[in-house]
Parts: C-alpha cells; structure tokens; sequence
C-alpha cells in the first residue's frame, strides 16, 4: 500500500519552524527558504504545501490562534463546570501575554503578522477578521457578565473590552524587560478586581 503522508501534520511541522524562525531570528530572516532548512526539507517540499510565503504565514499564524484557543480551553477544564467570568477573563488575557515558551512563540508570531499584514492587502484582511472575532468573543464574555449582575449595570460593554484589550500590550514592555510577567498580572488582577467590583451577586 503506498504510504500515507499526514498532510496536516506535514503543514502544522512547517508553521512550527516558522515560529522559531521568527522567534530566534527576527521577522527579517522570514524566508521560505530559511524556513525548509528550519523544518529540514527541501525548498521544492514546502512550496508543495505552501505556493507562496504569504500563505505560509496565514496558515502560521491561524495555527498559532488555534494553539493559544486550545491552552485556553485546558486551562478552563482546570477551573470546573461554571468558571467565575472573572476567572475566564483572566486566563485568556494571560494567554494572549508572553509568560511561558509556547505564548511566547505565538505572541511573536502575531507579531510578525502585523507587520505583514501592513503591507499585504489579503493578510491584512485575514489579521483584521481574526482580530475582530477575538474582539468580539471578549466582548460576548463581558456582556454576559454583565447581565449576570458580576459587573455593574452601567459599565459599557464595548468600552469595557477595549480596556480589557488594551491590557494585552504589555507585550513589548515584558518582551523587552521594561516589566517583569509578574508586573503584568499584577496590573491585571488590580483591573479585573475594579471591573467586577461593587455589584457581583456571587461575591
């Protein structure tokens, strides 16, 4: 029987290099060349799984997003059947932060798809949909929230996330050692306990 080839593992191995490309040696060595000899195959083997960089990078970083939604379901395993939404806001804001190895290498890789998408018109597209549907399932958390009497009926929701979001750039300060990930947690244990302060029935 002729051997079966795990495609999407073959793509999965691929945007994994390009993680540590980027990670290692900057956006600017971002080449599909460079990424084969990161992933050990031939230039001819990743064109067969991607035609182009750019639909290398999308696959990349739409991988990277599923990786960071799959540490956030673990972590909400970890926290039982009705986790408190201040719990849920926490643990997914955290994961969007460089705190440990894998964050980090996906944070990067957001990084480095911001950029491109600057000067890409579909990758701007695809990084603006992928943003808008993050934004928006925040969002949906904090409504929720509110209506379930955690957070105080005059907060506005969309305002609330921004702020919310707004916490995620902490990203260069504690990629560059301007902070400690303690630092950043601290800051954000201080806005959520304001945010869900006053009016939570279950407090």
């Amino acid at each position: 029987m002729p051997k079966q080839v795990d495609h999407r593992g073959r793509r999965e191995a691929i945007a994994r290099a390009l993680w540590r490309v980027v990670e290692q040696r900057g956006v600017a060595h971002l080449t599909m060349r460079v990424v084969a000899q990161e992933a050990g195959i031939s230039l001819g083997q990743l064109q067969h799984y991607f035609a182009s960089r750019a639909a290398m990078l999308s696959f990349a970083m739409d991988f990277a997003s599923e990786q960071t939604s799959l540490r956030v379901d673990q972590g909400l395993e970890k926290l039982g059947d009705r986790p408190h939404p201040r719990d849920v806001l926490r643990l997914t804001l955290a994961e969007m932060l460089p705190l440990h190895a894998d964050a980090r290498a996906t944070s990067r890789m957001s990084a480095a798809y911001v950029l491109e998408a600057l000067h890409d018109e579909a990758v701007h597209e695809q990084a603006r949909r992928g943003l808008a549907q993050g934004r928006a399932l925040i969002e949906q958390l904090v409504r929720h929230a509110v209506a379930d009497g955690h957070i105080d009926s005059d907060r506005d929701p969309a305002t609330e996330t921004n702020l919310l979001l707004a916490l995620t750039g902490f990203t260069p300060l504690i990629e560059l050692d301007v902070i400690s990930p303690q630092d950043a947690l601290t800051a954000i244990d201080l806005h959520l306990d304001r945010l869900f302060s006053g009016n939570d029935r279950s407090a």
